[in-house]
């Protein structure tokens, strides 16, 4: 068995830029806030998902529908890393048709990587289709170190030969015989990026491959049950033991994606923070779990009106604790919205991140909102004020994004939020889903 050490934190997924929108860096949302939301709002696909699944997409030689696919900037950068590697796509509304028949090339190009870091996805798939890889290491938003050695050090352990030259990752199987071979691994962190990268490339290894310590998120399951729809063997995906028998060759696939639990967070926490009643779907109760404890314990009520809606019924503020932690404990994702929330909640409240050490640049920007909140290492001390007042604000990453919106909505006066293109790496066209409530809100080019 190969032990993977990592003692840096957690490789996820990370941002990038958007398919309609192209000077989104220029671009700045203008919130007038303390308007009361009600409605419904669509919650939109698993971003997440849709870029590991993507690149799922090379391990079959014919033809991907993806269904419930997002308009995000990721996604469309996605498709121009895919492309490059010749790929043929096309976009019908929510749907991807993907043909991966003339693959051609096992170079990703640097200046897509390098923005992009669920990129880096496309290194197992290309070592099974055509024998070797050259990805460079991959960028992201900057919220802290989430090297690749948990992915390389797996793929040793299957038999490529894998080194890191010149910022660029060389791997081959081409000396083994050209097949991956089955291996007992062990993530020393359970790394959603190394699960999925490894769990692609063992899907046609030849023999068993068992992750252990594998990471639990929804997203890692949703990619399982996409190669499972190609023909995989994979079983355990969702726990932390994930076993995949190799096969000799995958089929054409018509795949619906999960809804965006990080979406559907985001829409609740804004019920909460504007004591507004909206109701979200379609939606994964059980993906919500986590956030939906936190939002009771802050004082609002979450109703299920259905097997995939659920409708928030807000309450007075109270004060909570928050400590980030892999699924199935609270996600990191969600930690910068709560905050947000957690500043107008009665009492003190102390939110710890775990997962990534640099996750906390936008405590400076809900300062200048009028927020009390100090940091102490990992900690933030939150002491809740009567309310925030609207100010020009600065988005650092693609969920700080969110959470200075989420503040602007219930801020006094108007708020300007800059850095959209954080925004739209993650959220499909919110500031429409926020008019559609009754939110003020209004997206300003200089």
């Amino acid at each position: 068995m190969l032990i993977v050490e990592n003692k840096a934190i957690n490789p996820l997924i990370s941002p990038k830029p958007s398919e309609a929108k192209p000077d989104t860096e220029l671009e700045s949302l203008r919130i007038w806030g303390k308007h009361p939301l009600s409605g419904h709002v669509h919650i939109s696909g698993a971003k997440n998902s849709v870029l590991a699944i993507m690149a799922g997409a090379l391990l079959c030689p014919q033809h991907c529908r993806l269904r419930n696919v997002p308009s995000l900037a990721d996604i469309a950068k996605m498709r121009q890393v895919l492309e490059a590697l010749g790929v043929k796509i096309e976009r019908h509304n929510d749907t991807l048709e993907l043909d991966t028949s003339h693959l051609s090339t096992s170079k990703a190009p640097y200046d897509l990587v390098s923005q992009l870091r669920a990129s880096f996805f496309v290194t197992g798939p290309l070592l099974t289709r055509l024998g070797t890889a050259r990805v460079p290491l991959p960028g992201g938003c900057a919220i802290g170190a989430r090297p690749v050695d948990l992915h390389v050090r797996g793929l040793q352990a299957m038999g490529a030969e894998v080194h890191i030259e010149h910022g660029i990752v060389h791997a081959d199987i081409r000396g083994s015989g050209g097949r991956l071979k089955g291996a007992k691994i062990y993530l020393d962190y359970p790394s959603v990026g190394a699960t999925e990268t490894l769990l692609m490339a063992a899907t046609l290894a030849d023999g068993e491959t068992i992750i252990e310590n594998a990471a639990q998120e929804p997203e890692v399951e949703d990619l399982a049950n996409f190669c499972r729809a190609m023909g995989a063997k994979i079983r355990g995906a969702g726990t932390n033991t994930i076993t995949i028998v190799g096969v000799p060759n995958l089929h054409s696939v018509d795949y619906g994606i999960i809804p965006d639990r990080i979406e559907a967070g985001t829409f609740l926490v804004a019920g909460a923070i504007t004591h507004s009643e909206i109701s979200i779907s379609p939606v994964i109760p059980e993906h919500l779990t986590p956030v939906i404890a936190k939002l009771k314990d802050i004082g609002s009520e979450i109703v299920l009106d259905g097997p995939n809606r659920l409708r928030i019924i807000p309450g007075e503020l109270r004060a909570t604790d928050i400590e980030t932690l892999p699924y199935p404990g609270f996600p990191t994702d969600m930690q910068a919205q709560l905050m947000a929330l957690l500043t107008l909640a009665e009492g003190n409240s102390v939110v710890t991140e775990t997962v990534f050490e640099n996750r906390m640049r936008h405590v400076a920007e809900l300062v200048r909102m009028g927020a009390d909140i100090r940091i102490k290492g990992q900690n933030a001390i939150i002491r809740g004020v009567s309310h925030l007042s609207g100010a020009p604000v600065l988005a650092t990453d693609l969920r700080a994004s969110a959470a200075l919106v989420l503040a602007g909505l219930a801020a006094e006066g108007e708020t300007l939020v800059q850095g959209l293109h954080h925004l739209d790496r993650g959220y499909d066209d919110l500031e429409t889903k926020l008019k559609g409530l009754g939110a003020k809100v209004q997206r300003v080019s200089p």
